[in-house]
């Protein structure tokens, strides 16, 4: 495996101290670096062990037909390690990008990686520039964007000039800044003649201490357009019991005509989150499971009217690229959409051990494919890790789900990405924002990140 490293990004101050939070920020980041030491033994043992195995079984590497080389970002998420590894899996070549704050991620020394590369962040002047210079020098065939939730657009804006050297597996501009935008993907559905919830755009408070709403007996909920790691998933019901509850809620948060929010009827009933790879209105790949608010266990679940709606919805606009969908099924039966994000979502992890991933996102005429049905459900160790410490009550229940599961990043014939994720690429973001005195919430195991205020 080559490793090739550029770093483009130019050099940024380190934010200032958030005043006062330092000292239990860095009490907290302290205990969280002991727990992953005392992790460190065991999964080095394993790691080892899964070196020591695969030298005494190695293979030769696949070779496609026609082998191609493959652009992926975000590599510091899971969900960009799988596309590498379902790619090499089919004899192509994998160039992995991320930004230089993610440098260390550990998915750079998979074995499904040929070359990784930092570029600038995606809303940087030089990022396509940058993306570009790589297609160029490393011949690449095709780029398939693994966008966070900021990046997807820029990504769009990328493709025009990507375009002339390569092919882009994401949606354009345009399609991105409608689908993207949950009040103007509700109307789009709407046309289509597809079912969402009653959805009202709002600019300003005022408006939300004006509206109507009548003598309903379901609620209705306010959602941020544009993403927000800390609100998405606040559910406050609402009018609040006063009018005057219900105004202060709605001026106590940052809604603003550049800043746009929904007013949305709220749906009660279980909920569905889906990813769906998307090549000329055809899709060729989909997947669908049971969500929660913090969606960290993927299984896969047949709704047969969730693929007809997506179907209906990428054939009707005509979409190339990778969407995700959220859906919920009322208690009366019937079945809405919430939302579309358009990027790959963390559930293609359920495709882990299917050989059709690359055919699916490089082939036109490909059949669509879903998780083989052998396919287990997949999770996050260390999340389960602490669940059972935090959680002590549910531990049979998150015994059973670790036995019966697949873990995420871990590989056998890979194991180098589970060690460093784990013991360098969080530790290392860790460290960072304890010199820099930047609180943290949460670790994503998942996405690679610490979830920040102002995070990206």
């Amino acid at each position: 495996m080559g490793l090739t490293e550029i770093a483009v990004e130019p050099a940024r101050a380190t934010s200032p101290a958030v005043g006062g939070a330092h000292e239990p920020y860095a009490l907290k980041t302290a205990a969280t670096l002991g727990l992953l030491t005392l992790a460190l033994p065991a999964n080095l043992t394993i790691t080892a062990v899964a070196l020591i195995r695969r030298l005494g079984r190695s293979r030769p590497d696949a070779v496609a037909a026609t082998p191609r080389t493959i652009l992926i970002s975000g590599g510091k998420m899971t969900k960009a390690l799988h596309l590498a590894r379902g790619f090499h899996r089919a004899g192509h070549r994998v160039v992995l990008v991320e930004s230089s704050k993610y440098r260390l991620t550990g998915h750079r020394f998979s074995r499904s990686v040929s070359r990784f590369y930092t570029v600038p962040a995606a809303d940087a002047p030089g990022y396509a520039d940058a993306l570009t210079a790589i297609v160029r020098r490393e011949r690449v065939d095709v780029y398939v964007p693994v966008c966070s939730p900021a990046s997807s657009r820029y990504d769009a804006l990328a493709k025009a000039q990507l375009s002339e050297y390569c092919e882009v597996l994401h949606l354009g501009a345009g399609t991105i800044d409608e689908v993207d935008d949950k009040s103007r993907f509700a109307a789009a559905a709407t046309r289509v003649g597809l079912a969402v919830p009653e959805t009202h755009r709002i600019t300003e408070p005022a408006q939300v201490s004006e509206f109507d709403f009548g003598d309903s007996a379901s609620p209705y909920i306010l959602k941020s357009i544009g993403y927000d790691p800390i609100r998405r998933l606040d559910l406050t019901p609402l009018p609040r019991p006063t009018p005057a509850e219900t105004e202060r809620f709605a001026a106590s948060l940052p809604i603003a005509p550049d800043n746009p929010w929904i007013l949305q009827a709220f749906v009660a009933g279980q909920e569905f989150c889906t990813h769906s790879t998307v090549r000329d209105g055809h899709v060729t790949l989909h997947c669908c499971c049971e969500s929660s608010a913090s969606q960290l266990n993927y299984a896969m679940v047949d709704v047969p009217e969730i693929e007809a709606w997506v179907t209906r919805f990428v054939a009707a606009m005509g979409l190339t690229g990778q969407l995700s969908f959220d859906f919920i099924r009322a208690q009366d039966g019937r079945l809405y959409a919430i939302e579309c994000n358009p990027r790959t979502h963390s559930a293609i992890s359920m495709f882990y051990d299917h050989p059709g991933v690359a055919a699916a996102y490089l082939q036109d005429d490909a059949e669509t494919i879903t998780p083989l049905a052998s396919s287990r459900p997949t999770y996050w160790l260390y999340h389960e890790l602490w669940r059972l410490i935090t959680e002590p009550r549910d531990a049979l229940s998150i015994l059973r789900r670790i036995a019966g599961g697949k873990e995420a990043i871990f590989d056998w014939d890979d194991p180098l990405p589970f060690l460093l994720v784990h013991h360098l690429q969080i530790p290392h973001l860790l460290l960072g924002n304890l010199r820099r005195r930047r609180p943290w919430h949460r670790i994503d195991f998942n996405i690679g990140k610490l979830i920040e205020p102002g995070g990206d």
